[in-house]
């Protein structure tokens, strides 16, 4: 089986927050757009905190994250997994995006957000160990998953705990463009 591969991040220089997945999934890979399954509750959710809603094209969605603060990642640049599972990801084949290099362009990040399990796990197991100072100090949170595999909770409880989680970033970041003339 030939491994998939990943995306390359969404940021602006001054985010404040990176949000992580594991690997994009079948149809996001298919449509080269993070979170494209239409079940997928991740648009929906960060579109009620910075109006990057799924009605938008993709490309303004993206810019409404930049414009908010919240860069968008995977933990993983490539993997052997059959299907959009993250279950089914082969360990023996993970590789980790270049986290060190991401935190040196991206200075102002203030915290790591993990979209769901697999994530946290593999952020925590593969990236941590190798970063250093202010990178690794930075506070890595679980966020419930966005999948639709992910059904054990309801969306409104997963927007409730999004929503906590990212607020105080985005109202700082909105807060630091507007003192800096929008730029």
């Amino acid at each position: 089986m030939l491994p998939v591969h990943g995306f390359p991040p969404i940021a602006d220089r001054d985010a404040r927050v990176l949000v992580l997945g594991s690997m994009p999934g079948a149809a996001s890979l298919r449509a080269r757009q993070y979170y494209a399954h239409p079940h997928n509750a991740f648009w929906p959710i960060v579109g009620s905190l910075c109006g990057a809603v799924p009605d938008l094209p993709y490309a303004a969605r993206c810019a409404q994250l930049r414009l908010h603060g919240i860069a968008l990642w995977d933990v993983l640049t490539r993997c052997v997994r059959p299907g959009s599972l993250d279950a089914d990801i082969d360990p023996a084949t993970i590789v980790t995006n270049d986290f060190a290099a991401f935190f040196a362009r991206h200075p102002r990040i203030e915290a790591v957000f993990c979209n769901g399990g697999t994530a946290f796990a593999c952020y925590r197991r593969h990236v941590l160990p190798v970063l250093r100072d202010a990178a690794r100090a930075l506070a890595v949170v679980r966020l419930p998953s966005t999948s639709p595999a992910h059904a054990g909770m309801r969306l409104a409880d997963k927007l409730r705990r999004w929503l906590r989680a990212l607020r105080p970033f985005v109202a700082a970041a909105v807060a630091a463009r507007a003192g800096h003339g929008g730029r």
